[in-house]
């Protein structure tokens, strides 16, 4: 149960800080005050003209918050295995290729959109640093 429960906390925490972190991007690069964001059309239609950074803050919220449910998926399983990390930044992957072929993405917000998920990889080799000695396991 502790293993399902890492899991679930790694995607809700890596939930949490993408849309903490993508606010920070609206509220530095905010969409047009006429626009609904649950539009679909009209998301589209910002993505084709909004700026470089607007779109670059939603790779920099994938990367914390990869970096960040491999961390949290870790630390609770405590254990040397990466599959709990490695299943939310599949579950993360999942989710992201759906918006990016929902929505008129360049090409280069495919490719970061895709390897940022990776970082999970890096909250996974964190987590050792903040267990306890005793306790340590992983390698």
């Amino acid at each position: 149960m502790k293993k399902v429960i890492s899991v679930l906390a790694g995607l809700i925490s890596g939930s949490l800080v993408m849309m903490l972190v993508q606010m920070l991007g609206h509220t530095l690069y905010p969409q047009p005050a006429t626009m609904d964001p649950n539009d679909m059309g009209q998301l589209a239609q910002y993505v084709k003209t909004a700026p470089f950074m607007a779109l670059f803050f939603i790779i920099i919220s994938y990367a914390v918050a990869a970096v960040f449910s491999g961390f949290i998926s870790t630390l609770i399983a405590n254990d040397s295995r990466r599959l709990y990390a490695l299943i939310c930044g599949g579950v993360f992957l999942i989710q992201s290729l759906f918006m990016m072929a929902s929505l008129p993405t360049p090409i280069w917000f495919w490719v970061l959109g895709i390897a940022v998920w990776g970082l999970v990889e890096l909250g996974y080799r964190l987590a050792p640093l903040v267990i306890r000695p005793s306790t340590k396991n992983l390698k």
